[in-house]
């Protein structure tokens, strides 16, 4: 039986299954990784959030990165497995995407809003660190290019990329709802993480340890690969369309 065929079963009998997605899922849309050689931090050193916020010269560095989309986290399109995870949610299987990423890539391929669990954030606007308002990047561009050390109209406080920075501390909601779909899951499916950065990488861990069957696909061995029911190295979109398929979704 070929590992599609595994997986289409596992999830066929399952009744509710977490997705926890990471850098790999979204390298097949073009997007860099962090860590690899020709990854995002080989190419730029990471701006620590504390120097974010002492420092109007990194901030202003930070914007420069936004601006000239120096990380590449923005503009892609979704690809095969985003939209197979989107197919696997529509029909009641997946109970939500917990995601590493910070590309909004599965809302574009469809997952509703209340559906992904952005833990490390997203990259596609900006936030109030004191308040939380959203702000979109073009309503705060003119600002940006006067100079602005740019902050919120209503508040004050510092704006920021909605990402998770190095130092920042993790979202607190998001992680203790990442948690409660840790433990409610009966299968949980890691696609394209390296399962390495932590508090995250403990929510597949999480399931398992509460009774979910566990499957990992990535192109690289990780470090959780002996806890899994189930190894699968390869490219992710090719392998969850064949699986869509036979599930027939």
């Amino acid at each position: 039986m070929t590992h599609a065929a595994q997986l289409a079963d596992l999830i066929d009998t399952a009744k509710r299954v977490l997705i926890f997605t990471g850098a790999g899922i979204s390298t097949e849309s073009g997007i860099p990784d962090f860590r690899s050689p020709g990854g995002v931090w080989s190419k730029m050193s990471p701006i620590y959030y504390q120097d974010f916020v002492a420092d109007r010269e990194q901030r202003r560095e930070a914007w420069r990165r936004v601006y000239n989309k120096t990380a590449g986290w923005t503009g892609a399109s979704p690809n095969a497995g985003h939209f197979a995870i989107t197919k696997l949610v529509e029909c009641g299987k997946v109970s939500c995407v917990v995601t590493q990423n910070v590309d909004n890539l599965h809302q574009d391929a469809g997952v509703p809003d209340d559906k992904v669990i952005e833990i490390h954030g997203n990259a596609s606007y900006a936030k109030c660190l004191k308040c939380g308002k959203r702000y979109e990047y073009e309503d705060l561009k003119p600002r940006y290019e006067a100079d602005e050390d740019l902050t919120c109209l209503f508040c004050e406080g510092l704006l920021k990329s909605a990402t998770i920075s190095f130092g920042q501390a993790m979202p607190e909601k998001e992680m203790k709802w990442a948690e409660v779909e840790a433990q409610n899951a009966d299968l949980c499916i890691s696609l394209g993480s390296s399962l390495v950065v932590y508090p995250a990488a403990a929510i597949p861990v999480l399931a398992k340890q509460t009774g979910a069957k566990y499957v990992i696909i990535n192109r690289e061995p990780t470090e959780q690969d002996q806890i899994a029911d189930m190894v699968i190295n390869s490219d992710i979109g090719p392998l969850m369309t064949d699986v869509i398929e036979r599930l027939g979704v």
